[in-house]
């Protein structure tokens, strides 16, 4: 027979799942966060369950519960209402375990009730605010300013008093913090957007002078907007996790979450108070920036690769492809030979551990990553996560056979999905079919057209006789795109570790 949430906080041995390790009847409310989905859920929240457990004795050190508010769906609301804000987390790895979280304590829909949620923004209790809203929620034209012409911000800007964007309702609480007399919160932007801090504090500041010159100013120096990154894959929940939290951890709930057992989260410094998030395992760091460069190569890279040279090689997920020696020894060339050696590693991240880490990922029998997802939308991905090593590879003088490869295995998975019909999910789709290396099989031929692939390489780029030289093997080692000549191409790129 399953508990129910609430029952099983009062009958700690008829589950196996771990419990709050604070008492959360007495846990106060200090952090409104906006857009509480999975990831949110999985990840930041854990960060605050883990703070309060550890300075649950203290009053400060139990008051970091969170208010999470829906700017859209009221879906997460009702799914967790009647189970008071408790979920599991199930974490999958080669070890799996679950534990109850309690950090979210209330939950609001923003378009029901807009006064309600300001006044949670401007109550002094709250000292932080923290969003995951997607890079679509910061309202930004492609140069990074504010964009007045969104539909959400122009209302924002008509109607600051009823928002319907996460900016405008970041201004709506300041707004009124500021004519209160309250001090501010933090901002802290959680999504995998680079330089997020920053854009999402010159979105507030330029709304914010909408409205007003002086609380645009007041924001300006007195409101932290720290940079962060976040790093941990979290799967959609679904019918078989909910059955297997049932099964497993004895608990009937509506709602579980599910996650790998890695997790990261670096936070620039800031002033101001805020729970001990350090103690539960986040970074504190002056060089965010330095983090989010190494994740990208070291992570987005390899696992674009894997990507594309798995899929060819007859594999369907990540951990499939990995399992294969080959792609193992594939990936530490990749990453010893040719990204760390230009890496420069920020205090506290070790570059070589990250990477194996990053690898024991890769190896979770529990995260079912789909190589054909994970290679969508190439020409947005590549000229970031693979080109951009190789131009700085060309620069150093330093090798650059292993990142050719990933592209000749991206242009094999094009000319493959064209031949077989299949969709192509790609900023370009439309125009792929079309590109003159598509339909090339000399390999010389073939290197000179895909260099002059303006969407991949600029025209400087393409003149350097390293990368063409380097191009021009990996393209004739993968050949046709053969299981086996894709194969002997990792065995061949491995080998050289």
């Amino acid at each position: 027979m399953s508990l129910s949430l609430q029952d099983a906080l009062r009958s700690e041995n008829k589950t196996t799942a771990a419990l709050p390790a604070y008492d959360r009847n007495k846990a106060g409310v200090g952090i409104v966060h906006l857009g509480p989905g999975a990831f949110f859920r999985g990840h930041q929240a854990v960060y605050t369950d883990d703070a309060m457990a550890i300075d649950g004795e203290e009053a400060d050190g139990r008051d970091w519960a969170i208010c999470g508010v829906s700017l859209r769906s009221a879906s997460v609301r009702d799914g967790l209402e009647s189970q008071d804000g408790l979920y599991t987390l199930a974490t999958l790895d080669h070890e799996v375990s679950y534990r109850i979280i309690g950090s979210l304590k209330e939950l609001m829909v923003a378009p029901e009730n807009p006064a309600a949620v300001i006044d949670r923004l401007a109550d002094p209790a709250i000292r932080i605010v923290t969003l995951t809203i997607t890079e679509k929620g910061y309202c930004l034209t492609a140069d990074g300013a504010l964009n007045e012409d969104n539909k959400d911000i122009a209302h924002d800007i008509d109607n600051p008093e009823d928002p319907r964007s996460a900016i405008g309702y970041l201004v709506a609480g300041l707004a009124k913090r500021h004519s209160s007399g309250a001090a501010p919160f933090a901002c802290i932007s959680c999504d995998n957007l680079p330089d997020n801090g920053h854009k999402l504090r010159d979105a507030v500041i330029a709304l914010a002078a909408k409205h007003d010159a002086a609380l645009s100013e007041w924001i300006r120096s007195s409101v932290a907007f720290p940079r962060t990154m976040v790093d941990s894959i979290t799967p959609a929940t679904d019918d078989a996790l909910i059955d297997r939290v049932r099964e497993e951890a004895g608990i009937e709930d509506a709602w579980p979450i599910q996650r790998e057992a890695f997790k990261q989260w670096v936070i620039e410094k800031f002033d101001g108070p805020r729970p001990a998030w350090e103690k539960a395992g986040a970074t504190f760091t002056d060089n965010v920036a330095a983090f989010e460069h190494a994740k990208l190569k070291l992570l987005n890279g390899p696992h674009s690769a894997t990507a594309y040279l798995g899929y060819l090689a007859g594999y369907e997920t990540v951990y499939e492809a990995v399992s294969d020696d080959a792609f193992t020894r594939f990936i530490r060339t990749m990453t010893d030979n040719e990204t760390i050696p230009g890496l420069h590693a920020p205090e506290g991240l070790d570059l070589v551990e990250y990477r194996d880490a990053i690898i024991g990922r890769f190896k979770n029998p529990e995260i079912r990553h789909l190589l054909s997802q994970i290679a969508w939308d190439g020409t947005q991905k590549l000229p970031v996560r693979i080109i951009s090593t190789i131009r700085e590879n060309v620069a150093a003088g330093r090798p650059i056979t292993a990142h050719c490869l990933a592209l000749a295995g991206w242009r094999r998975f094009i000319i493959r999905a064209l031949q077989e019909g299949r969709e192509i999910v790609d900023p370009m789709n439309d125009t792929l079919g079309e590109q003159p290396w598509a339909a090339e099989s000399d390999p010389v031929a073939a290197t000179e057209k895909f260099l002059a692939f303006r969407a991949l390489f600029d025209s400087e780029l393409a003149k350097s006789m390293a990368l063409r030289d380097s191009l021009q093997l990996a393209i004739e080692a993968i050949g046709d795109g053969s299981t086996e000549a894709v194969r002997n191409a990792i065995i061949s790129h491995g080998a050289v570790a």
